[in-house]
């Protein structure tokens, strides 16, 4: 996967579980339970693929001359 694939997929990840988060708390405060609760599982999902997804590529190292 190239480096700018993996930050925008990053980016809409992220995205993704800050919506669902909120749905959760607008639904749960309007006590709409079967909402709130499907944006909490929603958001649980986002979250656990965010902190799973392997860590960025490290930068090519170069050699100094000398």
């Amino acid at each position: 996967m190239t480096a700018n694939l993996q930050k925008l997929g990053r980016f809409g990840l992220r995205g993704l579980r800050i919506v669902a988060s909120t749905a959760a708390i607008v639904e749960l405060l309007r006590a709409d339970w079967r909402g709130g609760i499907s944006a909490g599982l929603a958001w649980a999902v986002f979250a656990t693929v965010e902190w799973r997804w392997p860590p960025p590529d490290p930068p090519p190292v170069e050699e100094s001359e000398g």
